[in-house]
């Protein structure tokens, strides 16, 4: 039980540094520029709900998709810790991440779909490190990340439905600052993976 626990602490601390829904408030913002509420409400709403599909058909046919593209396990985890670490490095940089964001969204309610929940909510990112978790993993890991994606999503969610109220109360500059600590944890995670795939590839322990 307490490897469950650590487990699902861990992934949740994963997939809160690379979604970071305090970042993407000022992003959610500026998106919905000039809509009212209740389009606000729907465009996080399909937004999130979304991100969650896309993700969880990752998570749910990952082996398959492994099998199909002929993916090994070391390859997967040492090419997405590059992956991840960039996304990282980009975000100490104080930069939008390229792989993450889009340029020029067009200001209706398709910015549901492109560009906040693909790709800023269910980008490369999010889709490896769902992923990192669920392989060789049994039915109750891939369990445990369903429900903590799903409960990444609906916080997410509530963040954009008060994102006004937090720009207000936080401030810029403090989001700012908790997007580099994100972006630090996010490249530790991308260089724990390489590890892993380089331990994996010549059976080190």
């Amino acid at each position: 039980m307490d490897n469950l626990i650590t487990f699902a602490i861990t992934v949740f601390t994963g997939f809160f540094a690379i979604m970071n829904p305090i970042a993407n408030v000022p992003i959610f913002l500026t998106l919905v520029q000039g809509t009212d509420n209740n389009t606000q409400k729907r465009i996080a709403k399909k937004s999130t709900l979304i991100a969650f599909i896309i993700v969880i058909a990752f998570v749910v046919l990952g082996k398959f998709i492994f099998v199909l593209f002929g993916i090994t396990i070391p390859a997967f985890k040492i090419t997405g810790g590059i992956l991840i670490f960039y996304v990282g490095f980009e975000m100490l940089q104080s930069k939008k991440s390229s792989v993450k964001h889009l340029k020029n969204p067009n200001v209706d309610e398709n910015i549901a779909v492109s560009p906040l929940a693909i790709p800023i909510l269910a980008g490369p990112g999010t889709i490896v490190t769902a992923m990192n978790y669920v392989t060789n993993s049994e039915i109750i890991h891939i369990t445990i990340v369903i429900v903590v994606f799903a409960l990444m999503c609906l916080l997410t969610y509530f963040f954009f439905l008060i994102s006004e109220k937090i720009v207000k109360v936080v401030g810029n500059n403090v989001i700012s600052v908790i997007g580099k600590i994100m972006g630090l944890i996010i490249a530790i995670i991308g260089t724990n993976m390489i590890i892993e795939g380089i331990k994996i590839t010549f059976n080190l322990n």
